[in-house]
């Protein structure tokens, strides 16, 4: 019988037919199996915008074609409609309050969401853990969306929405982003996906219609030229990909950098810089005590003027599909590589093997939108613990893109012990390593390494390259 109840109740659940509770004579149940049906249907968002009347939609804009397109089309189908947007600092914006102004002529009020210091903070973050994604590069968007959806859910939970409108298509990685992290912060929330809706997608199949579309209700609409490549910007750094640059063939110096320079831009002299850190996270830059705000900002121009930050990555998607992109990141790259160097000299070997994998278990999680998670959180806090020690002085020269350590100081955890690692004896030196000492060592390896040989195991040669 309760075999029977649990094949029904899944059946319910993924089909939704109600009548099978009937026939099994469980009807009792009915009630939970509405709602279970509601939160599928959330989950799965699979709403169209015919089904949208009456709702309140919050709608994540940017106050381009896409977006007042949208919003506009909602209007019609019966919803009300409200526009949010993050305030992430991103540096190709010169004014984020533009945005309200361009989202105006289409009826919907706009909402900027102050979300500065918040992106700063995982800025921070994220190069404590030193979270670097595919190829090495910051993935600053991934980063981002974490804070975008949850600075904007609040701010639409407070003015009333039900639901969440975002603009991501149905190739990328950012739906998953969107509706995961919407799902796990606010369950009851709905999520709909304009551009995976067969309805928006059939009546816009192209930004002529959309204009075309915005022009016949009196909002001014551009196509606009066509761009090389797509540009998506935060406090921590941009993202480049799509049209041309899906094109293998096609050079990554196509991209004209907003936040860094191509190196042979940057100028002909070197650049000195300081940076302290503690447990972590950098505390001052050429001795100015700075928040992370403001330290994400002064590291992005110091960094930015020298050309430090470029990278052309093949990421391998949420999705399954590889993705190629130009990401600018100047002042992760300086902040990062300088932290790099502190914690080589705090950790000992296994503790650097663990933060390894940790890392890139974290640079995993926030690409695939899995921050939130408790494995993340786990990973982080462990990561919080190999950091405590990570305090110290760091000086650097930049120097058209690269970066040259000057000296390592002020390190009171540091492992690094001249006295240990200098080639020379030292008779004074109670406490260091005796060198006739290591035969023991050696013969415990000799073991080992006659047993290997012995047992067939060794092949001194092997062939390189096949014919």
């Amino acid at each position: 019988c309760n075999i029977q109840a649990f094949r029904s109740h899944f059946a319910v659940a993924a089909n939704l037919r109600f009548e099978m509770f009937r026939v099994a004579g469980i009807s009792k149940i009915a009630g939970k199996a509405t709602c279970l049906k509601a939160s599928v249907r959330c989950m799965s968002s699979s709403l169209t915008v015919s089904e949208l009347k009456g709702e309140t939609v919050g709608v994540c804009v940017s106050g381009g074609l896409d977006s007042r397109t949208v919003s506009s089309r909602l209007k019609d189908a019966g919803a009300t409609v409200m526009g949010f947007c993050a305030d992430l600092d991103q540096p190709d914006e010169e004014n984020i309050m533009d945005v309200k102004t361009k989202m105006a002529p289409c009826g919907v009020e706009t909402f900027i969401v102050d979300l500065k210091e918040d992106i700063a903070d995982m800025a921070f973050e994220v190069i404590k853990a030193q979270a670097r994604y595919d190829g090495g590069y910051w993935n600053t968007t991934g980063l981002a969306r974490a804070v975008t959806v949850r600075g904007v859910l609040d701010e639409m939970q407070r003015q009333g929405c039900t639901v969440l409108s975002h603009g991501a298509t149905g190739r990328g990685n950012d739906q998953i982003r969107f509706e995961r992290y919407t799902n796990v912060l606010k369950p009851g929330f709905k999520v709909y996906a304009p551009w995976r809706d067969p309805e928006l997608l059939k009546e816009f199949p192209g930004r002529r219609q959309m204009a075309d579309y915005l022009m016949s209700k009196g909002i001014e609409a551009e196509v606009g030229a066509k761009k090389r490549y797509s540009t998506d910007a935060n406090l921590a750094g941009l993202s480049h990909e799509a049209e041309d640059l899906e094109y293998l063939t096609t050079s990554s110096r196509i991209v004209e950098p907003t936040m860094t320079c191509w190196p042979e831009d940057a100028p002909d002299k070197v650049e000195k810089v300081s940076i302290t850190f503690k447990e972590g996270f950098a505390r001052t830059i050429n001795g100015k005590e700075l928040s992370p705000l403001e330290m994400m900002r002064e590291a992005n121009k110091v960094g930015g003027r020298n050309g430090l930050g470029i990278a052309n990555a093949m990421e391998n998607r949420v999705i399954g599909t590889k993705s190629r992109g130009v990401y600018e990141a100047p002042g992760m790259d300086l902040l990062g590589y300088a932290l790099s160097q502190v914690y080589q000299t705090v950790l000992d070997k296994r503790s650097t093997d663990l933060f390894t994998y940790l890392s890139r278990f974290v640079a995993g999680q926030i690409y695939d939108g899995r921050y939130f998670d408790p494995s993340t959180r786990a990973a982080l806090n462990a990561i919080d613990t190999l950091a405590s020690r990570a305090e110290g002085k760091v000086d650097v020269s930049l120097y058209k893109g690269t970066v040259f350590i000057d000296s390592i100081s002020q390190v009171p955890h540091s492992l690094y012990v001249e006295e240990f690692a200098s080639m020379e004896a030292d008779e004074g030196d109670q406490d260091g390593l005796n060198p006739s000492s290591a035969q023991g060592f050696v013969e415990v390896q000799r073991c080992e390494a006659i047993a290997l040989s012995k047992a067939g195991h060794i092949q001194a040669r092997r062939k390189i390259c096949k014919d």
